[in-house]
């Protein structure tokens, strides 16, 4: 076998575990830096809130639409008497805590990870073809056969989600249960259910 079919295959089959590699590599980033600012906080997904380590509730306060984030915040009379507020937040409107909407891939970090992964197996099925279009013996076209058909295989598997999940979704009610209604060019604001919910936390304590 050619000195360069192998060289062309291992080039395609690199970029290929390379994309799948940057893929698990940026999720798992995202994954632990949602942890890391949500740390201590429980989030109970029936009632749509947050409650911090001391007990105190985090309503929906705002939904983001263009970066598509839920934002929750502490009643700030509660947050600013809190002896633990210091090692908290400096915020004097209360701690706030953001939720993505979207899921990995389907958040803006998520996309332009995934289309970069989809541009280096692109790159590597371009690399086999252009080898392929040389003359060569049965045993070296099976392999760059191989190799483009793995490479197919990655691409679609790769540009899936984001076919079955566009971008530019509708505005969706943000949580469970709804409770957030459309203001316009501002995105949503809680409605009466929930301000209610943060007063009646605020006479709770």
């Amino acid at each position: 076998m050619s000195p360069e079919v192998l060289v062309a295959a291992g080039y395609a089959l690199a970029l290929i575990a390379g994309a799948f590699l940057l893929e698990w590599l940026s999720a798992h980033t995202h994954r632990r830096s949602l942890r890391y600012r949500t740390a201590g906080f429980d989030y109970d997904e029936a009632q749509d809130h947050w409650i911090c380590p001391e007990g105190t509730h985090l309503w929906p306060h705002e939904f983001d639409h263009e970066r598509r984030l839920v934002r929750y915040r502490a009643k700030a009379a509660i947050c600013n008497g809190c002896p633990v507020k210091g090692d908290c937040t400096d915020s004097e409107s209360g701690r706030e805590v953001v939720r993505p909407l979207d899921p990995w891939p389907h958040s803006e970090a998520g996309r332009f990870h995934r289309v970069i992964a989809l541009l280096m197996v692109a790159l590597g099925l371009l690399i086999v073809l252009a080898e392929g279009v040389r003359h060569h013996a049965l045993p070296e076209a099976a392999v760059l056969l191989g190799v483009l058909l793995a490479g197919v295989a990655a691409e679609r598997r790769l540009a899936r989600d984001l076919r079955a999940h566009p971008s530019n979704f509708p505005a969706p009610a943000p949580a469970h249960g709804a409770g957030l209604v459309v203001t316009g060019a501002d995105g949503v604001r809680p409605i009466s259910r929930w301000a209610s919910r943060r007063q009646d936390d605020g006479r709770r304590r």
